[in-house]
């Protein structure tokens, strides 16, 4: 067990864990997620989030579970009801650079280091803590699990596909704004076809074989 660690991963009721780190005394929980570790195109995004006691959204989950439409009403009710919200980007320059592991940490970190809050205990969805001093727990499937954690997951792929809505923009021929830079048949092709772009992860299978010498 990590020294941070206090709790059994238990699958339980969903503010459990936020409840247990109020009751020894920590007052701001933050549940952190991602999106965007798949995709071959794209920059991966983390969300931290500080929800209040009384923070009350039925049916909020794990937004791989919502539809599109479900997360973008869910969006501003967690902005307006949380107590702290915070955004962190790792670019796909920095996803070759370093892997999309360390990307995605250092997404987290980010979107913690912008909290207006200042958070004394860590939730994070997954298997790999942060290197942080703070107080952490790490949750498989967290996002199922946690409010905070959920919260953070609609908050970091709302904000990822506004990013590639933007980007499909310029770059019309890959049909970003359908896949949002996730392996789909029609992306590969377009990447056979036209060859990647300055958005594709070029270390990642399916990009990399079509990456030229003098790219």
């Amino acid at each position: 067990m990590d020294k941070f660690e206090l709790f059994s991963e238990e699958d339980i009721s969903t503010l459990y864990f936020e409840d247990r780190a109020k009751g020894l005394g920590f007052e701001c929980v933050a549940g952190i997620d991602e999106a965007g570790r798949g995709p071959l195109a794209g920059p991966v995004v983390a969300a931290a989030v500080i929800l209040p006691d009384n923070f009350d959204l039925p049916g909020l989950t794990d937004s791989k579970k919502l539809s599109e439409k479900q997360r973008d009403r869910y969006y501003p009710q967690i902005r307006e009801q949380a107590r702290a919200v915070g955004i962190g980007v790792a670019s796909v320059t920095e996803i070759d650079q370093i892997n999309i592991l360390q990307a995605t940490l250092l997404a987290m970190r980010r979107a913690v280091s912008r909290l207006p809050l200042t958070p004394d205990y860590l939730l994070i969805d997954g298997i790999t803590p942060l290197p942080l001093n703070i107080p952490q727990q790490t949750l498989k499937k967290g996002d199922s699990r946690s409010l905070s954690i959920a919260a953070a997951s609609v908050v970091a792929k709302v904000v990822r596909d506004r990013i590639m809505y933007a980007f499909a923009r310029q770059l019309p021929e890959y049909g970003l704004a359908k896949h949002k830079g996730y392996g789909t048949r029609r992306h590969r092709q377009a990447i056979a076809e036209f060859g990647p772009t300055w958005l594709h992860r070029k270390t990642f299978s399916g990009v990399k074989e079509h990456v030229r010498v003098d790219d």
